[in-house]
């Protein structure tokens, strides 16, 4: 072992690490860094969600079950690299899955199963809470999920004690806390931004509204309490311990900080907490996060109201689709190959096929894709139906084909940046991307360049992900005294040594972009009759 790992392992040893641990769509991953942002290991654990009972969810049993195994194999990945074992850390950071309804009653026991973001059954209910609220209230929002239930007088409602997010419950089984992120704590109900708490005059509002169905809780009582980057947010428990280590290995005593959204830890992972900064995650959702320099005009439906870890505003467009059904294609691609004797690794086909996109027509040539698995609150198709439509006419090739299906990933969140735009002229100077999406090189940043319209940078680290970003809101929580403000410590002592690519828009691309857009919108009505028609 050389000089620089045996100074690691030290660290290791010392408890100079922490900890990040997220819970993605598609993968739990776990991450350990020293306390200047420097990746030490990770333990990765791939599970998927279920579509049970008209709801996607994931059961309670498959979280813990992916918790503990991303753990383990960021254990054995610290054994097997540096020959000591991972007992201790400086602190650790929770991130997950944002939004969603995880409804528990007085006993702790969830009342029913675990709704994701994924779903999109509350459209009345978002519909009428933003009317009432004058604030936006997408479908994915806590809130809006717990109005549906109180609209579809579902009996678990009475028994309701403790509302949570995927994040905030892993958090509370681990420290015995009830608290969240004000990022997280964000997408359950509208933040005050000048009280960095839930706004109380809204939820008074809410009270009111469901006075007459004689519920026996309040609204306040139910929701976790909002914390800031950098503050305490409580400490592994004994029984917390042997659930995130069943081996017994790891110490109870181990700080936390607030437990975050993948959102608001994306930001973390890009530099991108300032205003005037954006980043964009792109994988199996699709979401950008702008930063706002003031409110914006007026409430808009595709357009979520967050915050960052610091509880600045923040501009959210969040599509439920983007890569699965060109996953989907790639895959079939891949069975092509098999039966034809070709023995070709994923990593390639993915590469060599999404290259053939930058060979295309600018527009695509012509063809159309709706990559909807799930339904799409932006273009308001309540249901999943994949589809694919050409013209007689049309360019029907490899590459354009491909470049379709791209495109498609980023078509409604095309829509709701251009609100931002060209409605309430909110301005950016970059915007960093991170996610599969961008994964073979050049192919995600130079089509996200086209729709966005702005220069796409991806950090050497973005790979690293939300878990990085818990990890590193952990380790503000240990170096806040010394370097004051989230901003300083991300700027001086996280990035600054950083490299970036920056790929900036071709004028074709975008126009080419622009041009399948008007397409995209003027298709739309055909999803909905398959929805209409295709049971």
């Amino acid at each position: 072992m050389n000089e620089e790992m045996q100074k690691t392992a030290a660290k290791i040893t010392n408890g100079e690490t922490t900890i990040g641990i997220e819970l993605g769509s598609t993968r739990i991953k776990a991450v350990l860094t020293d306390l200047d942002g420097r990746p030490i290991a990770a333990g990765n654990h791939d599970w998927e969600n279920d579509f049970a009972e008209g709801y996607w969810t994931y059961s309670l049993e498959a979280v813990w079950e992916g918790v503990q195994a991303s753990f383990k194999n960021l254990s054995d990945d610290v054994y097997s690299s540096f020959g000591v074992r991972l007992t201790q850390a400086g602190a650790i950071g929770i991130s997950a899955m944002m939004h969603g309804y995880l409804a528990f009653d007085a006993h702790d026991r969830l009342l029913v199963p675990f709704r994701t973001w994924r779903n999109s059954t509350t459209e009345p209910a978002s519909r009428r809470l933003t009317e009432l609220l004058n604030y936006p209230i997408p479908q994915r929002w806590s809130i809006a999920h717990l109005y549906q239930g109180i609209l579809d007088g579902e009996p678990h409602l009475p028994d309701i004690a403790y509302l949570a997010t995927l994040a905030g419950y892993v958090h509370w089984r681990l420290t015995g806390q009830k608290v969240l992120g004000i990022g997280d704590a964000s997408g359950m109900f509208p933040i005050d931004p000048a009280t960095s708490d839930f706004n109380h005059r809204l939820i008074d509002l809410f009270n009111r509204e469901i006075s007459p169905r004689h519920l026996p809780w309040r609204l306040e009582s139910l929701l976790p309490k909002v914390l800031k980057a950098g503050e305490e947010a409580g400490f592994l428990t004994p029984a917390g311990a042997l659930l995130l280590d069943p081996s017994g290995r790891l110490q109870a005593g181990i700080p936390f900080c607030p437990p975050e959204g993948d959102a608001g830890t994306g930001m973390v992972a890009t530099n991108s907490i300032a205003p005037r900064t954006g980043n964009v995650s792109a994988g199996t959702s699709v979401f950008a996060m702008i930063v706002l320099e003031g409110e914006l005009s007026k409430a808009y439906s595709e357009i979520d109201l967050v915050t960052t870890p610091t509880g600045r505003l923040v501009a959210m467009v969040h599509a439920n689709n983007c890569t699965s059904d060109c996953d989907a294609w790639l895959n079939l691609f891949g069975e092509v190959a098999l039966e034809l004797g070709l023995e070709v690794g994923k990593a390639e086909l993915y590469d060599k096929l999404l290259r053939k996109s930058l060979e295309a027509d600018p527009d695509g040539g012509g063809l159309l894709s709706y990559g909807y698995v799930s339904g799409e609150h932006i273009t308001r198709v309540p249901e999943g139906r994949p589809l694919f439509v050409r013209l007689p006419g049309s360019r029907f090739n490899l590459a354009n084909f491909m470049r379709a299906n791209l495109f498609s990933s980023l078509g409604a969140l095309k829509i709701g940046l251009d609100i931002l735009a060209r409605n309430e002229r909110v301005e950016l100077d970059e915007i960093h991307g991170h996610g599969g999406f961008f994964k073979t090189r050049e192919v995600g940043q130079r089509l996200m360049a086209a729709a966005v319209n702005v220069p796409v940078s991806i950090l050497e680290t973005a790979g690293e992900g939300g878990a990085w970003g818990a990890s590193i809101l952990a380790g503000y929580l240990v170096n806040k005294a010394r370097w004051g403000t989230l901003d300083e410590y991300l700027e001086h002592v996280v990035f600054q040594n950083r490299r970036k690519t920056t790929v900036t828009p071709n004028p074709a691309d975008v126009a080419g972009f622009e041009t399948f857009m008007k397409r995209y919108i003027a298709g739309l009505p055909a999803v909905q009759t398959a929805v209409d028609h295709l049971a």
